[in-house]
């Protein structure tokens, strides 16, 4: 009837609902969990946090080599954390201001671009054929991960790595669409961790489709020359040699030996298999039910998922075998494991009925 109001659109334009629900969706699981991490973490046991804490703070003497490099998060801490420090002791007065203010303005960073990264493995897991609400509920149950609440809640910058392989995935997944994802992560990535060297294949041969090669190295150089940039002025500062970063980097390979002992422990067992939790059981369960029932749909379940994720898989082998910290590199994977969980989630009614 000519009475009736008139039709309207959405209330949420396409790319909003796409990246701003899902990223909030993240941000509000990750500020709930970490939390706890954030208030009550006893940080005389963890001299990364402590090095960190310190960059925030603007001093870079003493600082082991490994991470002196890693400015930016610390450098957004900082900025955050001025304008906290100057409300902070009013409304929590019962904390002395010293470092809780730094401390502070890492959970909100980290938090923030955390729930970014959480965001790209939403949309990587549409783009493999998964049901919205599928993946966002294989998004949170990856959130639920301790490695999760301990690179929002503490002073580390996991987060921007995490972030990091989280828009090379999607980028990959989305393909020319994703130009600007790859291009963010190709500048990003050396900045963020110096591992990120490894990843880069990676990126060359499975991101052709998004982005050309010569782009490609365009967007790198522009990274690198950031990261060469960073090294000239923190080396000034703290008079360091620039040979420091190079032996360091070679002193790595000794931790493999260390890293495939640690893995065939029982220890390092149930290191790799906590690293998602529960939520891992499902994985091969359901891989076991699409291979005995070949003629069923279930096994579309992880078409969509082939040597792009394999490749990706072994680049975060390559970091827990360098790193020997096992657990927190393997989150690394988050990335591949949402899209997989997405996938069963998305066609559990099929597997349940076989």
């Amino acid at each position: 009837p000519s009475s009736a109001p008139p039709s309207q659109g959405p209330v949420f334009g396409p790319r909003l609902r796409r990246w701003g629900l899902p990223w909030l969706l993240a941000l509000g699981a990750l500020a709930n969990l970490a939390y706890p991490m954030y208030v009550h973490f006893d940080f005389s046991h963890s001299p990364d946090t402590r090095s960190y804490l310190r960059m925030a703070a603007g001093r870079f003497d003493s600082i082991r080599v490994t991470h002196r490099y890693r400015v930016l998060v610390p450098a957004a801490v900082a900025v955050v954390a001025a304008p906290i420090a100057k409300v902070y002791g009013r409304v929590w007065p019962q904390r002395p201001v010293g470092q809780w203010p730094l401390r502070f303005a890492f959970y909100l960073v980290n938090c923030l671009l955390l729930a970014a990264a959480g965001a790209c493995w939403f949309n990587a897991a549409r783009l493999a054929g998964a049901a919205p609400a599928a993946a966002a509920l294989a998004m949170l149950a990856v959130l639920t991960s301790r490695w999760a609440e301990y690179a929002a809640g503490l002073p580390l910058t996991d987060s921007l790595y995490l972030l990091v392989f989280g828009l090379s995935y999607y980028a990959v997944q989305r393909g020319p669409h994703g130009k600007w994802a790859l291009v963010v992560a190709l500048i990003l990535g050396p900045l963020a961790k110096e591992s990120f060297v490894f990843l880069v294949p990676w990126l060359f041969w499975f991101g052709r489709p998004t982005l050309a090669w010569p782009k490609q190295l365009l967007s790198l150089a522009t990274g690198v020359t950031a990261l060469l940039v960073v090294h000239y002025f923190v080396d000034a500062q703290i008079g360091a040699s620039a040979t420091q970063a190079v032996s360091n980097a070679f002193e790595h390979i000794e931790n493999i030996t260390y890293s495939l002992h640690r893995a065939a422990s029982p220890k390092g067992i149930g290191e790799l298999l906590s690293i998602f939790g529960l939520f891992t059981v499902i994985i091969p369960v359901a891989y076991w039910l699409q291979n005995r029932y070949r003629n069923s749909p279930t096994t579309a379940f992880h078409a969509s998922l082939g040597w792009a994720d394999l490749g990706l898989l072994a680049v975060v082998a390559i970091h827990m075998l360098l790193s020997g910290d096992l657990g927190r590199m393997g989150y690394l994977a988050a990335p591949v494991f949402c899209s997989a969980l997405a996938l069963v989630f998305t066609h559990w009614r099929r597997l349940v009925r076989l």
